[in-house]
């Protein structure tokens, strides 16, 4: 395929677990946030990445953790409205978080994603908030705080309030030329179809982050856990019949033009080497995927 599996740890129970098995099977990506497995990933993942030091790691910042929020009050980086709505992409409350975020992981992030900027913000408020949150993600940059940092969304880009050529603008604007926005993080899925069609067509948010040199991270790849279910007779047939619906959802997300890594929350051996295998047998061709798309529509 045209893309590596990693680890996402969103709905992980068991976050040790999960990295522990991921990375004894190969996987050299882990993908986490401050706020899940009830605030405590990153500190599970300590552990892991001091034992597989090879193992890159990318976190997140905008959810306020329900167990620092307390901390994060007291530091006065938070307001009590932000702590209300439980997201703060606030240039001082990113500094702290990503502080926090060093300490608990045990090293410095690979890269550091802004969790779903569009959280109660509306058009006339995102490029604001998105510069304001660039600036202080290039401070961290040169304090060395972070290697890089990317925007990780579920709606931003398909509900057309921001797109890759805006946060590029105000990433350059941010921190020059040479700015450290490296990475974009969204849904690709039998579900999440646009994006698909659109880089086959040479265009959208894939085709801007290729162009860009930007990788793009692919969340959700099964839905939670749906898509299996909606994996038709007729789709299985198009791809290959003697593929699980599992391996014929993964197969599409990773054979999309652009996609770079296809993020897998699970905790089983058996359904990370069956994904394993799913991306890494050769991509899907254009045309095939051009049929899929056809099929289910965007």
């Amino acid at each position: 395929m045209t893309a590596a599996l990693g680890l996402g740890t969103y709905r992980c129970p068991d976050v040790t677990g999960a990295a522990l098995m991921a990375a004894s099977r190969g996987a050299d990506w882990v993908d986490t946030a401050p706020n899940y497995e009830h605030g405590q990933a990153e500190t599970s993942l300590a552990e892991v990445l001091a034992a597989h030091p090879g193992l890159r790691v990318s976190t997140k910042v905008g959810f306020v953790p329900v167990n620092a929020k307390d901390l994060a009050l007291r530091a006065g980086v938070l307001t009590a409205g932000d702590a209300d709505r439980g997201h703060c992409l606030a240039p001082d409350y990113i500094a702290w978080q990503l502080d926090r975020s060093k300490r608990l992981l045990g090293r410095v992030p690979d890269v550091v994603f802004l969790h779903n900027p569009e959280h109660g913000c509306g058009k006339n408020e995102i490029s604001s908030r998105l510069h304001a949150a660039f600036v202080a993600l290039e401070e961290a940059c040169s304090q060395q705080l972070i290697s890089a940092y990317g925007v990780a969304t579920w709606r931003g880009i398909s509900s057309g309030l921001f797109d890759v050529p805006m946060l590029l603008e105000l990433a350059a604007k941010a921190g020059g030329p040479n700015h450290h926005l490296r990475a974009v993080q969204l849904p690709i899925s039998l579900v999440h179809l646009a994006p698909v069609a659109q880089a086959l067509n040479g265009h959208g948010p894939l085709a801007d982050a290729a162009a860009a040199g930007l990788e793009v991270f692919a969340s959700a790849p099964l839905h939670g856990g749906e898509i299996p279910g909606m994996v038709t007779p007729e789709l299985s047939e198009l791809i290959n019949p003697g593929w699980s619906a599992a391996e014929v959802a993964l197969a599409v997300v990773a054979s999309t033009p652009g996609v770079k890594r296809v993020l897998l929350s699970t905790g089983s051996p058996e359904h990370w080497t069956q994904a394993a295998e799913a991306v890494g047998r050769p991509p899907l061709s254009p045309d095939l995927l051009r049929r899929v798309v056809d099929v289910l529509g965007t």
